[in-house]
């Protein structure tokens, strides 16, 4: 209907309208972004859409790469086909020739892609849908290693125990509120729902662990805190902070519950400005935690929007981090 259509795609105070964002790939730029605006201005032009652009706003994300496997003669084996028989060595199963593992993008030609059923199989739906958003920044190209799922994996475990008794399945919550771990969830729930906006879902799921450290090594949460948390926890494991949820007795779904409020003045003298250098050189500034420990600099260091514009691509050799003070980038 017209009605339907001006909702979605018409014009609006704050833009020429279209869809609110269309999250794409450079390289299907053609059969994706090409096409779909040439039909959409042919609409515009016979009067039957209202706004003259499909979308407001595109952000093109970034390539995931795997391990792909070649034989002598070049030939790819797919990754199922592959067995590790020492370090840094590889057969194929079948027939126990020698192959060498390379890395590209993952694609069918390839025959390196990753399924996530198995993944889901085995860790379940919400640590898939972590580890994709943990990998690094959207726009950025990135490995997929299936090692390092377990990280995100474990996180969640220590949110489930944060409020949950393993062995009886009911909610065991602190009765007095911890000023600390009050003063990380503020910051939390601002850093989330700032990183969130950025499409920054990397820093936003760190913001995360830390706050579960903290709230860890001091005795955990009340029932109000769990019901805050279980909100921000929500766009990325919507499975458990769905749990957590109704564990806490609400009836309706923890997604159309409000965004947690902050309070600013209890975080003001909490956050701090640190330089980041790369080879040495100050490149950008970024506003951490003053309590923030290393990794959780380091990946606000590498989310950084101007500080991932110039690595690009460059393997990352170290990143040096003085706490308080500094955080130097050694590309490869």
């Amino acid at each position: 209907s017209a009605q339907a259509e001006s909702y979605w795609l018409g014009p609006r105070e704050d833009g020429p309208g279209g869809g609110d964002l269309y999250i794409g790939g450079a390289e299907h730029a053609v059969l994706h972004l090409l096409y779909s605006r040439f039909w959409h201005k042919l609409m515009f032009d016979l009067g039957l859409v209202t706004s003259a652009e499909p979308f407001s706003k595109l952000f093109h994300q970034g390539i995931l790469t795997s391990f792909a496997y070649q034989r002598p003669d070049t030939t790819l084996v797919p990754v199922d086909e592959v067995e590790e028989v020492g370090e840094d060595q590889w057969v194929e199963s079948a027939t126990g020739t020698p192959v060498q593992r390379v890395t590209a993008k993952m694609s069918k030609s390839l025959k390196n892609v990753v399924n996530p059923d198995d993944v889901v199989a085995e860790y379940g739906a919400d640590t898939c849908r972590l580890y994709e958003m943990y990998l690094g920044p959207l726009e950025a190209s990135k490995p997929w290693n299936p090692r390092d799922i377990i990280g995100v994996h474990r996180f969640l475990q220590r949110t489930w125990r944060l409020a949950v008794d393993e062995d009886t399945g009911s909610l065991q919550l602190a009765d007095e509120m911890d000023e600390t771990v009050e003063q990380a969830l503020h910051r939390t729930i601002l850093k989330v729902g700032e990183d969130i906006e950025r499409l920054a879902f990397n820093t936003a799921i760190a913001s995360l662990i830390e706050f579960t450290n903290t709230a860890t090594s001091h005795g955990g949460l009340t029932r109000e805190q769990l019901d805050r948390l279980a909100r921000i926890l929500s766009p990325f494991a919507p499975h458990i902070a769905e749990e957590l949820w109704h564990k806490l007795g609400n009836e309706t779904t923890v997604g159309d519950a409000p965004w947690p409020n902050h309070d600013a003045d209890l975080i003001r003298d909490e956050l701090i400005e640190m330089p980041v250098q790369i080879k040495g050189r100050i490149r950008s500034k970024v506003m951490v935690s003053a309590d923030a420990d290393e990794e959780t600099l380091r990946e606000a260091a590498l989310a950084d929007e101007r500080i991932s514009e110039l690595l690009g691509d460059s393997e990352i050799r170290k990143v040096i981090v003085v706490p308080g003070r500094i955080i130097n980038i050694i590309p490869g």
